[in-house]
């Protein structure tokens, strides 16, 4: 989090993580196609030939809150590439709550594994504290044959601390539900420690309304919980 009283501005980082191919980048791509123009920037990508991510997406979204503080919430993806670890610890740096994307193949398991297990590793090479920067699994791809049970997704949720959201990305299914679950998490942490609702007058409720009150919700498990925020509200603060 950077917090700068000087010039009221107020930026969050929030990092996609996850194997290659796991939907890092669709998950980027549904998100930006969701949100009004007006709190979104544009979407960079940098890719290979194989449309595989090479360095990293980057989403901004942004507002100003009534209290005349610009917000900017930084949406990154990692390369899931094994041999782009060290971009992918780079772009962790100040990582103020993470998405974790898995596959919900049983295939994929020893991946998922794997790559949870590097996420926790380059955490604490960036002096993340593991145990206080809230993460959001996300399981994607439950479309397909081999996918997870709904009983085994449950299982995951009680064995763990972290939300398990259930997803086919392609079709744009969780993901506004997994961007929500990080957003609510990574306000209510930076809450705790700077106080967001005394300091800078930004509550939980706007926080979240500000965002999801200008994304298009329709069809998902979030359609008219935000219907508040009117024309007359600011919105901007640069890109």
């Amino acid at each position: 989090m950077q917090l700068n009283h000087a010039q009221r501005e107020l930026t969050l980082k929030i990092v996609y993580y996850g194997p290659g191919l796991s939907g890092k980048t669709t998950n980027l791509r549904h998100l930006h196609a969701r949100a009004s123009p007006e709190v979104r920037g544009r979407l960079l990508t940098v890719e290979t030939h194989d449309d595989r991510t090479l360095f990293f997406d980057l989403l901004p979204v942004f507002f100003s809150t009534s209290a005349g503080f610009k917000v900017k919430v930084k949406l990154f993806t990692v390369p899931g590439q094994v041999i782009h670890n060290a971009t992918r610890r780079i772009v962790l740096q100040g990582a103020d709550a993470v998405v974790f994307i898995a596959d919900s193949r049983h295939s994929a398991t020893a991946e998922n594994n794997a790559y949870w297990r590097n996420l926790q590793d380059n955490m604490k090479e960036n002096g993340l504290d593991v145990e206080q920067v809230p993460v959001v699994i996300q399981f994607n791809k439950r479309d397909l044959p081999d996918a997870r049970t709904e009983a085994e997704l449950e299982e995951a949720r009680k064995r763990g601390g972290e939300e398990v959201v259930g997803a086919v990305a392609l079709r744009g299914e969780g993901v506004l539900e997994t961007f929500h679950a990080v957003a609510r998490a990574a306000y209510r942490r930076l809450d705790a420690r700077a106080h967001l609702a005394r300091n800078v007058a930004l509550t939980e409720q706007e926080f979240l309304a500000q965002i999801f009150g200008r994304m298009d919700l329709s069809g998902t498990a979030l359609a008219g919980r935000y219907t508040g925020v009117g024309r007359d509200d600011q919105v901007g603060g640069g890109r």
